[in-house]
């Protein structure tokens, strides 16, 4: 268990909400479990950490979030982040090992690494019903600036959205990572809209603040600078899996009994990987036999 965290802040006269969080395990975790280039590292990390603000938002207890960034011209391929409700999070990208470039700052230039002529997909379930779906062209290709036009087009809540991630320049590992999002509340005045926009042209890079020692709590203070700050949540957050070899048990069941029996063929056992950690789950002609054999029995029961 890492020392990642999130936490929720409300100013006292309900003008401004702002979620903030430190990312820095999880990001270290993905981009060791997908062996990501530095670049990679930087856009999946980021979309890893909106995605894990954006899910601690959802009200209901098993509702996910999923971000899902397509491009025609990125390097990176898709990139997909899942969150559940308590902002544990897991992800990938078709292409960890992109080639890394930098702007003449040296900041890395994720935006050509993700591209700009694409879409941001969000997907929403709340474990009823039908999952509520937004899609927006992307803005940049820098992750957060996409996120911000989500929320300005899709759902026409003012937003801020900051996120960074700090590699070690040498070894490319990471240091630091962390975001916040803030939101205007229907009872924003025209007063909060240039209180806000003053507050946040003042503050430093998230990596900035968290490299000073900045607790995500004084992160949001200084945001809202000027209101009375009440906290609604803090709590924990991981990169977490959800992958199981039941679930993809359940996935063979689904395919008919010669598909199943021909995904053993080449190596004498049938063999799925997940995405989202590389877990490896083999199984035997055996086992497969087995599981053709549940299929059939769960068909006659429902018939």
């Amino acid at each position: 268990m890492g020392n990642d965290r999130i936490i929720r802040c409300i100013t006292t006269d309900g003008a401004v909400v702002i979620s903030a969080a430190e990312t820095s395990d999880i990001v270290f975790t993905a981009s060791r479990l997908h062996k990501t280039s530095p670049v990679a590292t930087a856009a999946l990390g980021r979309l890893l950490t909106g995605c894990s603000i954006m899910g601690a938002q959802l009200k209901q207890k098993n509702a996910s979030i999923t971000l899902r960034i397509n491009t025609v011209d990125g390097q990176t391929g898709t990139l997909v982040a899942v969150s559940d409700s308590m902002g544990n999070v897991r992800g990938y990208l078709d292409n960890p090992g992109c080639p890394t470039e930098y702007y003449s700052s040296g900041k890395l230039n994720v935006g050509k690494a993700v591209g700009k002529n694409g879409t941001l997909n969000v997907l929403r379930d709340y474990g009823s019903g039908e999952p509520y779906i937004g899609m927006v062209p992307l803005t940049s290709g820098e992750i957060a600036e996409d996120i911000t036009g989500y929320f300005a087009s899709s759902e026409q809540i003012p937003t801020v959205c900051a996120l960074g991630v700090l590699l070690n320049k040498e070894t490319h590992e990471v240091m630091l990572s962390g975001g916040f999002l803030l939101q205007l509340l229907p009872g924003a005045l025209p007063s909060d809209i240039d209180r806000i926009e003053k507050n946040i042209s003042s503050l430093e890079p998230v990596t900035t603040m968290l490299a000073k020692g900045m607790s995500i709590k004084e992160i949001c203070d200084k945001a809202l600078e000027g209101y009375e700050v009440e906290v609604l949540d803090e709590m924990p957050i991981e990169y977490r899996c959800s992958c199981s070899r039941e679930k993809v048990e359940r996935a063979f069941m689904m395919m008919s009994d010669e598909d199943i029996r021909a995904s053993a063929e080449e190596k004498g056992h049938a063999e799925a990987s997940c995405h989202f950690c590389n877990r490896i789950y083999r199984f035997s002609k055996d086992e497969l036999e087995e599981i053709i054999k549940e299929k059939h029995r769960s068909d006659e029961e429902k018939n």
